[in-house]
């Protein structure tokens, strides 16, 4: 029971480290490793799973964006939200690449979503990014490379 619930807990640290919660896996990760107790591959599976599916909601959250931003309360100016859409069109959908990149890439799971990235590709690119970013983090740890 205590090894599902730390990969439970490993999962919830990369689902919040993906949203706009300042919070970070890879220490979490990392740990796991370190202590020699838990499978390699199921590590990466929770990690992995837990950041795309926190990607998911900063999408979600995007997609929402046209219904809330004229509210007084909305954090984003309008001048703001267009200059990330200016960049999200410059580079497109390929950006997404860079949803590992601590920050920005929150940002632009958020963007993805206001400028109507189809969740599919989204999902697919993103699963990409973060897969190997948590790939090279256990290979780093276990001396692998």
């Amino acid at each position: 029971m205590f090894e599902l619930s730390s990969y439970l807990g490993l999962f919830f640290a990369a689902f919040g480290a993906a949203t706009l919660l300042p919070m970070q896996s890879e220490a979490v990760l990392v740990a796991m490793l370190i202590s020699g107790h838990y499978l390699t591959w199921l590590l990466l599976l929770a990690a992995t799973l837990g950041n795309v599916l926190g990607s998911i909601t900063n999408w979600l959250i995007g997609r929402s964006v046209e219904r809330v931003r004229h509210k007084r309360w909305f954090p984003v100016s309008e001048q703001r939200l267009g200059q990330a859409r200016l960049q999200y069109g410059r580079y497109g959908y390929w950006s997404l690449l860079l949803s590992w990149v601590p920050v920005i890439g929150d940002a632009l799971t958020v963007v993805a979503g206001v400028m109507g990235e189809p969740l599919w590709r989204f999902t697919l690119i993103v699963t990409l990014a973060k897969g190997l970013r948590y790939l090279v983090v256990v290979l780093l740890t276990l001396g692998l490379v």
